[in-house]
């Protein structure tokens, strides 16, 4: 194999990874996964790739103050779901009030996670377009009779 086509395949693989720095949510049954390149990031390490762009930034942070509290709504609805039911499984007397305030918990965690996907969808989109805007590179190709060059333009 050539120098010259292991230089131009490395400079190109090189370019395909520089233009694929977007981050996507995807929605999965339980919540979200945060993707980039194949790689997963949870939400904590895209707060601070996001932590470049300002404005992306601050609505992401948003986003996961009601990613947290949603958390701990739907963690102490489904213990107080979970422990009355757990009774009445084992013959006890169940406290099916305590049931009751779960289940009020787990329904108040539900617009909140909602908010959290949308203000993280927003954060996303802002700095998503703000990487697309900085790439200004345009690779060209030309090819002539006694050969091919690369010209690559900033």
């Amino acid at each position: 194999m050539n120098l010259r086509t292991i230089l131009v395949a490395t400079f190109l693989l090189c370019l395909s990874t520089a233009y694929s720095q977007q981050i996507e949510m995807i929605k999965t049954f339980g919540g979200v996964r945060f993707e980039r390149d194949s790689v997963s990031y949870s939400p904590s390490q895209v707060l601070d790739i996001l932590s470049e762009n300002e404005t992306a930034y601050v609505e992401f942070k948003r986003a996961k103050t009601n990613y947290a509290f949603a958390g701990v709504l739907g963690f102490a609805g489904g213990f107080m779901i979970g422990f009355p039911l757990g009774t009445a499984l084992f013959g006890g007397d169940p406290e099916w009030g305590l049931a009751a305030g779960g289940v009020a918990l787990v329904l108040a965690s539900i617009p909140l996670n909602n908010a959290f996907k949308s203000h993280a969808q927003n954060a996303l989109d802002i700095y998503n377009s703000s990487q697309a805007s900085t790439r200004k590179t345009k690779l060209r190709f030309y090819f002539t009779g006694t050969g091919g060059s690369l010209v690559l333009k900033f």
